[in-house]
């Protein structure tokens, strides 16, 4: 657990300096694996629509390490409740907990069918050079994989690192507010962080703090919708899934598809191939898109056009019977080998505030709010904003996607 004698900084637009005390983490972040992560966007198809999206989820996965590191200062507490080893498993599983994210993020995972998070407890236990940075000090690499996989070893650790309100959302928030421009989405970090407290090895929230909390939840809200899930965006992960489902579909019948994919296909094959899964990110995409726009195999080379040309599925709101009409005449004109690639049935929901579960001894999701009284209560029974937004505030948007097939084929 060796310290530097002078701490290391990053340059940083959200906190002005990252930094970094412990020779570990710096080790960590010049591994293969952790520098790939330069190499994956943060907003995947979003980076297609807001412009200036262009930050990576290597900037993402440091942001939340520092804001680790202002829990540790600002939360009241937080230290003395944690050893050095605990606050360790802290800073390092904020660090990582993004570490398994695939090219595109989540248009991959969902080809994937493995999210991100076991993919990340896999490259941490397996064998990678994180892993071998991490053997250094003995138990480590099991222990964030815990944390990670929420196996609740350390609860307080977990519910500091994903649950409601956690430093990996209130990073990515003001992040990607930052870089889209929506200022809807930024968030009072620290005001949120100075009104945090320790009681009973659970973080709770002092009642000054709760209008802040509300306006964080508010703007996670609002950047679900008028960002992550903006209908554009999801055309482009529409498209990028219909690439990889294609290239699947042609190697599991043996046809060979004309560019270098082997490790994307080996990785499709077998998740467990960590090596060739390493290779894997954005650019890597990219590249093998532009080798696609001369495919023999006419659908692969019309989706890799359309990619490259931002022709993208048109979106159809199912909110009538009539739009839903139009849908099923889309659906029965398509020709069906055409279907698989062209044509999406999807629904996203998204729900302002998750309603905690009372039966549960402790359920991390559960924002616990020390009132005027010094007693506890959640927030959902503290705030009538709160208690208005799990009554209203849950929302589903249902949309079909299609595209006429070969249109770009000349």
């Amino acid at each position: 657990m060796l310290k530097l004698e002078r701490a290391k900084v990053f340059r940083d637009p959200i906190y002005g300096y990252i930094t970094i005390e412990y020779e570990l983490f710096l080790k960590l972040i010049d591994t293969y694996e952790f520098q790939r992560l330069r190499r994956i966007r943060q907003l995947s198809g979003v980076s297609m629509v807001f412009q200036t999206a262009e930050h990576s989820r290597f900037t993402h996965s440091l942001g939340a390490y520092e804001l680790a590191r202002q829990c540790l200062i600002q939360v009241e507490g937080l230290a003395e409740a944690l050893t050095e080893y605990e606050q360790l498993i802290f800073l390092a599983s904020a660090m990582l907990h993004d570490i398994g994210h695939g090219p595109y993020s989540h248009a991959f995972e969902h080809v994937m069918k493995v999210s991100h998070e076991q993919m990340s407890i896999n490259l941490i236990l397996g064998d990678t050079e994180i892993n071998k940075r991490l053997k250094d000090i003995p138990g480590m690499a099991e222990d964030i994989a815990n944390v990670i996989g929420h196996k609740g070893k350390y609860p307080l650790i977990e519910s500091l690192v994903s649950s409601q309100l956690d430093v990996d959302r209130m990073d990515y928030l003001s992040r990607d507010a930052y870089f889209t421009g929506a200022a809807y989405g930024n968030i009072d970090y620290r005001r949120i962080l100075r009104s945090m407290k320790v009681i009973d090895n659970k973080i709770v929230c002092r009642a000054s703090g709760v209008n802040s909390l509300e306006s964080y939840i508010m703007a996670r809200y609002h950047m679900y919708w008028q960002v992550y899930y903006h209908k554009k965006a999801h055309a482009y992960d529409l498209l990028l899934q219909s690439i990889y489902h294609r290239i699947y579909d042609l190697a599991e019948n043996d046809i060979k598809v004309d560019a270098s994919c082997e490790e994307l296909v080996s990785v499709m094959k077998d998740t467990n191939d960590l090596s060739s899964y390493v290779l894997l990110d954005d650019s890597y995409v990219n590249g093998l898109i532009k080798q696609l726009t001369k495919s023999s195999d006419l659908i692969l080379r019309d989706l890799a056009l359309s990619f490259e040309k931002r022709s993208l599925f048109t979106p159809l709101e199912i909110d009538s019977e009539k739009a839903s009409f139009v849908a099923r005449t889309i659906y029965d004109k398509m020709n069906p080998k055409y279907r698989p690639y062209y044509y999406f049935s999807t629904s996203v929901r998204q729900t302002a505030y998750l309603h905690s579960d009372q039966s549960l001894n402790y359920d991390i999701n559960d924002i616990k709010i020390l009132d005027e009284n010094n007693q506890i209560q959640s927030l959902e029974d503290y705030s009538p904003i709160i208690k208005g937004l799990i009554l209203s505030g849950q929302k589903e948007i249902k949309r079909i996607f299609y595209k006429e097939p070969l249109c770009m084929v000349k």
